[in-house]
């Protein structure tokens, strides 16, 4: 699976706990990230300062869904469940970029 254009659901919904340009102390969930777009394009995407568990987040239907609206409310529910930071730390562990 690829990312959905105009989604960025991971970049808003879930938390990110390491730094992350222009945010030092890292994003809560539900928050916009500050390196999204207009277009909901990440600015740092393939740039070394993109954080590492970023690069390592891969799209996936169980989690990205059938759309945009599905993405939101799966990543929100495994927020609540403080299920996705394990996933994230998951993939990193398993090297995934």
């Amino acid at each position: 699976m690829e990312c959905r254009p105009g989604c960025a659901a991971c970049c808003i919904v879930i938390s990110i706990s390491s730094p992350i340009p222009g945010m030092p102390n890292g994003k809560p969930a539900g928050v916009r990230c500050v390196n999204l777009d207009d277009d909901l394009r990440c600015k740092i995407f393939g740039r070394p300062e993109r954080p590492r568990i970023c690069g390592a987040f891969q799209p996936d239907p169980l989690i990205c869904g059938q759309s945009r609206a599905e993405a939101v409310k799966i990543m929100a529910e495994l927020e609540e469940m403080d299920v996705a930071p394990f996933l994230d730390e998951k993939q990193c562990a398993n090297g995934t970029n």
